[in-house]
């Protein structure tokens, strides 16, 4: 089973995926669907990636709530500036941020928050030096900025992955 199915929860998702979004369950958009979940599982088992290690759930769970915590204040933060123009002139700029964080899967969550927080992009992170590439909508102080994600993710992505 594990042969023809290596990773047999990636491939029924897949599968579910593929006829939510066609809409259909007919035996063709099944069986269509399920070779194209049967060739992304292999994919992916021919990709092996590493196992995830997660230290500490607690730290987890702190992030999750600072991160949902912070993703609506910065909608509101940017609904604010779209919505409502501001005599103080709204200056966005880049930020070069140095990063000791090295783990792939913590990077990629590190990634995924600052893209998902309105106002914040991650544009490049450049492996040999350990820095990344940050542009924010409305840059005030570049240095509370590294401050607040070096202090406020950073810390905990350490504290979650091994």
């Amino acid at each position: 089973m594990t042969r023809l199915v290596p990773h047999p929860l990636l491939t029924t998702c897949l599968l579910v995926m593929w006829l939510l979004l066609t809409q259909s369950v007919s035996p063709g958009q099944i069986l269509l669907g399920g070779i194209v979940a049967l060739i992304a599982g292999k994919t992916m088992a021919l990709l092996r990636p590493d196992p995830v290690e997660i230290r500490s759930w607690r730290a987890v769970l702190r992030l999750t709530g600072i991160v949902a915590v912070d993703i609506l204040r910065s909608n509101l933060a940017v609904g604010r500036i779209v919505a409502l123009p501001s005599r103080r002139r709204r200056v966005s700029g880049f930020i070069r941020l140095p990063l000791a964080i090295t783990n792939p899967y913590a990077l990629t969550t590190l990634a995924i928050i600052l893209t998902a927080t309105p106002g914040t992009l991650w544009l490049q992170y450049n492996r040999t030096t350990g820095s990344l590439l940050l542009h924010v909508l409305d840059l005030v102080d570049e240095e509370e900025w590294i401050r607040l994600i070096k202090h406020r993710y950073e810390r905990l992505l350490l504290e979650i992955f091994a």
